[in-house]
């Protein structure tokens, strides 16, 4: 506030600590604050309140999983200052938004590791994902919770890292990732074109997609740091560390490997699960109700995940629900096509499932005599796709296969249908 004097808040200090800690950072035993020296319109002030050579947390790392597997990305260090302005860009005008002006904000800066768009995102999902489970922040990126300044540079093979530009505020992973795409090519055009980069400020404008240069890069001398005179030294001691320690929840990564060694998922589905604390307390409270956590991961993961729309909530169907479908599956009562059948109308319509089930006839047909007359109607049907199969194509079997699950109305065992076509068209040849 204009003509008050800034005080450090507890909590921001104990939130930036427990952000550290759960990115394996040493957290120092004393940090103080500096003045950073510089005008811009959003920093109504000429000067930020931040941390220069003292900073909260410093030497961690985070792992993040990549297309060509693990990856350590080193943390340089984290720590705290007030948050500017915000500048709202309209046209060939431009908005200043004073509101958020003096907030604590936690800047965690990382080292240079990453080499792609895509690693880039990894990175930051799974930086949100531990930010969110730790209580740190809510990660609603559309609102400002959580931003991110991409510092990006090009060289050529084997030579050292070229010079760089930052991208400022961007805020979801989508627009990270086109300003990444978009700043790489052009800087290699530059450099193939016999220019220089220079090291700047630059701004993505998401309708066109391009970034523009917002100011040239000061250097660390040109923000005139010194001590800030108005807020004494934060001093910590090892309890106070332990203390917020304890307060750290289960994080993604031991979730997942919980999930893993606990409930027997792949670790592709396990991670799916952990990306949202959401949607892994979920899963959890689903698991507890069936003998088959595998299925309900599966069900999570791609029916109710694809029904979901943007902002619903992914626990709409009660848990014990879901795990009654589960265990219909898992005790072959129902198939797959059912099981999403009445997934969809859980999610709609609020239903009972093992009561929908019974009242209206949807238990699979496992009777291999029933099942081989849906077979024989089809093979009687689809003389094409017969002629097909006899002429060599054997993907014609699976034409046949639909039309008898079409002939059970969806009720078949669909493996004992595949099984049943495979030995009737054998006779045929």
């Amino acid at each position: 506030m204009p003509g008050s004097l800034p005080v450090v808040n507890e909590t921001a200090v104990e939130y930036a600590i427990k952000i550290g800690l759960a990115l394996n950072c040493s957290i120092a035993e004393s940090c103080r604050f500096a003045r950073k020296n510089y005008f811009y319109p959003d920093l109504c002030k000429a000067y930020q309140i931040s941390q220069y050579d003292l900073p909260l947390c410093h030497g961690g790392y985070l792992n993040i999983e990549t297309d060509r597997g693990k990856k350590s990305v080193g943390i340089t260090r984290i720590h705290l200052e007030e948050d500017a302005g915000k500048l709202i860009h309209k046209g060939e005008s431009t908005l200043i938004d004073c509101n958020r002006c003096g907030v604590p904000l936690i800047e965690i800066v990382s080292e240079p590791h990453m080499s792609s768009a895509d690693e880039v995102v990894a990175y930051l999902k799974k930086l949100r994902s531990i930010l969110v489970y730790a209580g740190i922040s809510d990660g609603k990126m559309n609102e400002g919770s959580l931003r991110c300044d991409v510092n990006l540079s090009v060289r050529r093979k084997g030579e050292p890292l070229g010079t760089r530009c930052e991208l400022k505020n961007l805020n979801s992973f989508k627009f990270i990732e086109k300003a990444i795409e978009y700043e790489k090519v052009r800087q290699i055009e530059v450099i193939l074109s016999g220019g220089e980069i220079v090291q700047e400020t630059r701004r993505f404008d998401e309708e066109k997609k391009m970034t523009f240069s917002m100011r040239k890069k000061e250097s660390q001398s040109d923000y005139r740091f010194f001590r800030e005179p108005d807020l004494p030294a934060v001093v910590l001691t090892d309890a106070d560390v332990e203390r917020i320690k304890a307060t750290i929840p289960a994080l993604p990564d031991e979730r997942k490997q919980s999930y893993i060694e606990k409930y027997s998922l792949s670790p592709s589905d396990a991670e799916v699960l952990i990306l949202e604390r959401e949607t892994a307390d979920y899963f959890e409270s689903c698991a507890a109700f069936t003998k088959h956590p595998v299925s309900v991961a599966n069900m999570i993961t791609t029916e109710i995940m694809g029904i979901a729309k943007n902002g619903e909530s992914i626990d709409r169907i009660p848990p014990e629900s879901l795990g009654a479908v589960a265990d219909m599956m898992g005790d072959e009562t129902i198939n797959s096509a059912t099981a999403k059948k009445l997934i969809r109308d859980m999610w709609e319509k609020g239903i009972d499932p093992k009561e929908t089930v019974e009242k209206e006839g949807l238990a699979q047909i496992n009777d291999e005599e029933k099942v081989r007359g849906f077979v024989l109607s089809a093979i009687e049907k689809s003389e094409k796709a017969v002629k097909d199969y006899l002429g060599g194509k054997d993907t014609a079997q699976r034409s046949i296969v639909g039309k008898a699950m079409g002939e059970s109305r969806g009720r078949a065992n669909p493996a004992l249908v595949a099984k049943i076509v495979s030995e009737e068209l054998s006779k045929l040849k």
